[in-house]
């Protein structure tokens, strides 16, 4: 039976910052589907952990999805809620 995939964000040591649906796992390795690149974010998301914790606000700059993308380097994935979830794939762009 497949793991059911689940909304993470995901760090790399490439300074990448990412949200999308994977099976969270200690590798280094980690594909996410659904997958956005945070491309900025502002005071008001209280950082990485905040947008992790809550989404990104209005003033994050949170890219397009493309279907899949496979990570290298992976530093962290943090699960993250729906609400959270939401907020990403909303994708705001200030």
């Amino acid at each position: 039976m497949a793991k059911k995939l689940s909304p993470v964000v995901v760090t790399t040591a490439h300074r990448g910052v990412f949200f999308g649906y994977g099976i969270p796992s200690p590798e280094k390795v980690i594909r996410i589907e659904k997958a956005r690149m945070c491309v900025y974010w502002d005071a008001a998301a209280k950082s990485v952990l905040g947008m992790a914790a809550n989404g990104p606000t209005k003033g994050c700059r949170i890219g397009p999805a493309v279907p899949a993308i496979t990570l290298t380097d992976v530093t962290s994935v943090m699960e993250i809620s729906d609400d959270a979830a939401k907020a990403f794939e909303s994708a705001p762009w200030a």
